[in-house]
């Protein structure tokens, strides 16, 4: 398993070098999702849940927006920490999130400042709970 997390680390790293340089403009989801979250999302690398598969989503959908977009921002799985590029912006980050997440039937909305705010305290809540179990 630990090189197929490599692998993709790898991947999403290779893109931030050819599709995600430095967002000094905010990006929509979609646009996001092309730059960076497509290289692994489309083809399931590292068993990441395929754009548009319902079945793979549900139990992520079901995990609800500000968690799921804080512990994949935090990295998890065989998901790097920003999708593994640095340069991405959280807000970005979590409209890409909601572009995937309503392609495969959630009904997520754009993350607003109210939402911002639960996915940056989520965040904080996911890195104690993995310092505590190192």
């Amino acid at each position: 398993m630990t090189c197929f997390k490599t692998s993709a680390a790898a991947l999403a790293l290779l893109a931030c070098g050819f599709g995600g340089i430095a967002q000094a403009q905010q990006k929509s989801g979609e646009q996001t999702y092309k730059d960076v979250c497509m290289v692994c999302h489309a083809a399931g690398v590292a068993n990441a849940p395929k754009f548009g598969d319902a079945k793979a989503w549900a139990p992520l959908i079901k995990e609800g927006q500000a968690v799921l977009t804080a512990h994949a921002w935090v990295g998890v799985r065989g998901m790097p920490a920003r999708g593994g590029n640095p340069n991405l912006s959280q807000e970005d980050f979590a409209k890409a999130v909601v572009y995937m997440a309503n392609a495969a039937g959630g009904k997520w909305k754009e993350p607003d400042a109210r939402l911002m705010a639960a996915i940056q305290a989520e965040e904080k809540k996911r890195i104690a709970e993995l310092k505590a179990k190192k």
